[in-house]
């Protein structure tokens, strides 16, 4: 019984001292450009123990792997290249996590659409005109990840013509990354967010938990309006891909900057935005384009045999309300 009490005074003495370090903990902020857009990152710690140095500079180390806007980063060098390049560890990881979604999603999912998404003008240089069913056919020639193969660090291309876009999973990896970098320097209550993809640990002092909302939609002309869902996920990571801020007008129609790969056309259904919950940004980033394409009724049945991931999908009703929905892993966070 001594031993017994003894241990249990123990516990308490090693939870008070937590408890005590706890409240110790000092809020720490950074705000940075990076990939065209705005990152921040919450952290408590007893120290300022990351510095936006350091943050600047592992997003700048990135950039020279897989940004589209560098003339010299890997991916460039590859979709300029005629059978592929030696590649680095982010740009082999994002390519095999983008060839094995894009199995999981029955193609919808795929890192040769750079030649789509330039020809609708969301590239680096906007055409001067949207592609003809001609044009769009002769692009399929080159588009499918059955098209590129890994070969230990070496990426191949089947054809000269077929060029790489990682846009569409970059972004979570890269908030990923982030991640990593603050628990290297063992912070473990923090948020991080690029771009809107969003990553999270641990709590704030006093065991408060981070709080995100989620975008809403106001009117026919999909207008956001302020947040629809205030959540508190606790630990993992949540993206979002939506029809209603990245889109341009062509022929009196929006047309969505969401490419169907299959098809060669910008995705048009129901769907309006879906946000992805998952344990990592790459997992849920990687997944919700192609949740967009794929429409309502299969993302649903996709994910019913999820237990990793989960869902909230904001969409169209055949009467032209907006209704929303939930699955999985988003029917245990609280605000919903």
């Amino acid at each position: 019984m001594k031993k017994i009490l003894l241990g249990v005074v123990g516990f308490l003495l090693l939870l008070l001292c937590a408890f005590g370090r706890q409240q110790h903990f000092r809020r720490f902020e950074l705000n940075g450009y990076a990939q065209g857009t705005t990152y921040s990152i919450i952290y408590y710690a007893p120290d300022s123990l990351v510095s936006l140095g350091q943050t600047d500079s592992l997003l700048q180390q990135f950039d020279r792997s897989v940004s589209l806007y560098r003339p010299n980063s890997l991916i460039s060098r590859f979709n300029h290249s005629a059978k592929g390049i030696r590649t680095d560890e982010p740009l082999r990881l994002l390519v095999s996590r983008s060839l094995q979604i894009s199995r999981e999603t029955g193609g919808l999912v795929d890192p040769t659409v750079k030649p789509l998404v330039d020809a609708w003008g969301f590239g680096v240089v906007k055409p001067s005109h949207n592609p003809t069913d001609e044009e769009v056919k002769n692009m399929l020639r080159y588009i499918g990840a059955n098209k590129i193969s890994l070969k230990g660090d070496f990426l191949f291309k089947k054809y000269p013509e077929i060029q790489l876009d990682l846009n569409g999973i970059a972004q979570g990896y890269s908030v990923d990354l982030l991640a990593s970098l603050l628990e290297r320097h063992h912070i473990d209550n923090y948020l991080v967010e690029l771009g809107g993809e969003l990553r999270i640990k641990g709590r704030k002092p006093g065991n408060k938990p981070f709080a995100v909302g989620i975008e809403g939609i106001s009117g026919d002309d999909f207008a956001p309006e302020p947040m629809r869902r205030i959540v508190e996920p606790g630990d993992g990571a949540i993206t979002t891909s939506g029809n209603y801020r990245k889109h341009h007008e062509a022929g009196g129609r929006e047309v969505s900057h969401l490419m169907n790969p299959l098809t060669g056309y910008p995705v048009k259904n129901e769907m309006i935005s879906i946000t992805v919950y998952a344990r990592d940004a790459i997992t849920a980033d990687g997944y919700d384009n192609g949740f967009m394409a794929m429409g309502l009724k299969r993302t649903l049945h996709f994910l019913t045999k999820r237990t990793d991931m989960g869902a909230y999908i904001v969409y169209r009703k055949p009467d032209g309300s907006v209704a929303d929905t939930v699955t999985g892993l988003f029917k245990g966070i609280k605000g919903f």
